[in-house]
């Protein structure tokens, strides 16, 4: 065997284990104040990783897991936006109807928005710059302009909105849980341009996008949907774990995590001709079904807690221990 075949193939095996390189849950970030949780969000260009729960926002160091501060006033608080040119943040609060503002640097809410009914995702759209809620019990999304601090419209979407991306061109995708569907919002004209059926795939939650690529990926019942943003075509059904809730994208990796409620997480990588199939089946703990990701550093986070043991025919929430609430950081 030549000199160069014997430094090709120790590349070649190097290469092929890197990125053969299984997901792990790496560290466990603990919160010992009270209440549930729902969205998460770290942001790239900081050290900060912002966590719902209960009636507040806890701020983490990202890579520590240490306290940073904490955003108070906002009820019933699912998710977290921010706009960086502003100084500002966001929070949809889903038992006051309302977005409360608060100061990126002080941490203090500075004021509130009203919203539909039940304001679950919160998001900003760069292209529109605006921040966009999408209200449950209401069945609508609410528009609202940063600068002038107030609602400008709100659009209806036929049933219950539970995620919305952006194609950072003036279109909006948002998975429509209860009509198993997703709808396509004009931002320009504010309304809803189209519908797209998922079905046989169920209950769409979870939603992330590659807007390179042209393609959504939604959580659903067991199921990630892979479609085209410009025809709403479905590529390819991908069988994943029960109980999905979120689903986060890494372009960078072409890859795709699905978090799912019942104790595992899908994660979903394309090839290189770019087909995506399930790489791995990472087992987390029950409970963490929501997830974000950084794509920064290419880590990914997901909360839940302990739960008290329960007969096996018990078909009501769990409790959960008092204090046990934690991020599972995964890489």
């Amino acid at each position: 065997m030549s000199k160069l075949l014997y430094l090709v193939i120790p590349f070649m095996l190097i290469n092929f284990s890197f990125a053969q390189k299984a997901y792990q849950v790496e560290q466990h970030f603990s919160i010992k104040s009270a209440g549930g949780w729902d969205y998460l969000m770290a942001d790239p260009t900081s050290d900060r990783l912002y966590v719902s729960h209960g009636n507040q926002v806890n701020i983490l160091n990202k890579s520590t897991g240490d306290s940073i501060g904490i955003i108070e006033n906002t009820p019933g608080v699912h998710g977290i936006a921010i706009i960086k040119k502003l100084n500002k943040g966001y929070t949809s609060n889903g038992r006051g109807n309302n977005v409360s503002v608060f100061d990126l640097n002080t941490l203090k809410t500075t004021g509130q928005i009203a919203t539909g009914e039940n304001p679950d995702a919160i998001m900003y759209d760069p292209f529109s710059g605006k921040i966009i809620t999408c209200n449950g019990r209401s069945k609508d999304l609410t528009i609202i302009d940063p600068i002038e601090a107030k609602p400008i419209a709100t659009i209806p979407v036929g049933g219950k909105p539970e995620t919305a991306v952006s194609d950072n061109k003036g279109k909006l995708y948002v998975n429509v849980e209860d009509k198993n569907e997703i709808a396509v919002i004009d931002l320009k004209s504010m309304t809803m341009i189209d519908h797209w059926s998922l079905l046989p795939a169920e209950e769409p939650t979870g939603l992330a996008i590659d807007t390179k690529l042209g393609l959504l990926f939604a959580g659903c019942d067991k199921k990630l949907v892979i479609i085209q943003t410009e025809t709403g075509k479905v590529d390819k059904m991908i069988e994943i774990g029960e109980g999905c809730d979120g689903v986060a994208y890494d372009p960078a990796l072409k890859t795709v995590f699905t978090s799912n409620g019942s104790g595992t997480m899908s994660i979903v990588k394309a090839n290189t001709k770019g087909e995506f199939s399930l790489s791995q089946t990472l087992n987390t703990k029950k409970g963490a079904r929501t997830i974000c990701n950084d794509p920064s550093t290419h880590l990914v986070y997901s909360p839940t807690a302990e739960f008290e043991s329960q007969e096996p025919n018990d078909r009501n929430r769990p409790k959960m221990i008092a204090g046990s609430f934690q991020i599972l950081v995964i890489k």
